[in-house]
């Protein structure tokens, strides 16, 4: 499988380094101001940024090019480029998060939500930490998990607050306070390993498919 890597960061390396220990090709780098967007490639893998993002994806449409985004910080433009993705016919999978560990953490938090949803006494909150450099918060996973929570049937205010320091790989932790008790559900990343090699699932799975997707696709996690 011959990867378009577009965005040469911290992620991008990362995914370059799994790709090619599996035996993937990497088709070229697009990083600013360098790399061959005609390089003849099976899927786009992007990491780049939410500005950045904009101007890509048309390039994936004009080329009919499956890709997976992982950039964060564009959910407002959603609306528009999965519009494009229909009418063009190409397959995406677009996730906050890529971790395996994470999709079915977002499965466990739903079902909380929904057991902890006719309990008037207990109140929500959402905590994620992220290392210094990262840009965007909440984190796009923060509100995927908030999304999760609502659409379960948790229809009261949920606090959402996030922490920049250091070098943290990413800690997502989501709790029901009540008068006297609390619970938590905690994610931890210990590396980007998990995230780089969801990359990879999902850029193996979207082949020949067409619309949509998320990791809970891939991973065939039900609603």
């Amino acid at each position: 499988m011959r990867i378009l890597l577009v965005g040469y960061g911290k992620m991008g390396q990362l995914v370059e380094q799994l790709a090619v220990s599996q035996g993937m090709e990497i088709a070229s780098r697009i990083d600013v101001g360098s790399g061959d967007w005609s390089s003849p490639a099976d899927v786009a893998i992007d990491f780049s940024t939410a500005g950045a993002l904009k101007d890509n994806f048309p390039r994936y449409v004009e080329r009919k090019l499956p890709a997976v985004i992982g950039t964060t910080g564009w959910s407002q433009h959603e609306g528009t480029l999965r519009a494009s993705i229909e009418a063009a016919g190409v397959g995406v999978v677009a996730a906050p998060n890529f971790s395996t560990g994470v999709v079915l953490f977002e499965a466990l938090v739903a079902y909380a939500a929904k057991l902890f949803g006719p309990q008037a006494d207990f109140a929500a909150f959402l905590h994620e930490a992220h290392h210094s450099a990262k840009k965007d918060a909440p984190s796009g996973t923060a509100f995927l998990l908030k999304r999760a929570m609502e659409q379960s049937g948790y229809a009261r205010p949920i606090d959402v607050s996030s922490t920049r320091a250091g070098f943290i790989p990413g800690t997502h932790t989501v709790g029901f306070d009540g008068p006297a008790e609390t619970i938590t559900l905690t994610h931890t990343a210990r590396d980007r390993t998990a995230f780089a090699r969801g990359a990879l699932t999902a850029a193996k799975w979207i082949q020949g498919k067409r619309g949509w997707f998320t990791m809970r696709d891939v991973l065939g996690v039900g609603e």
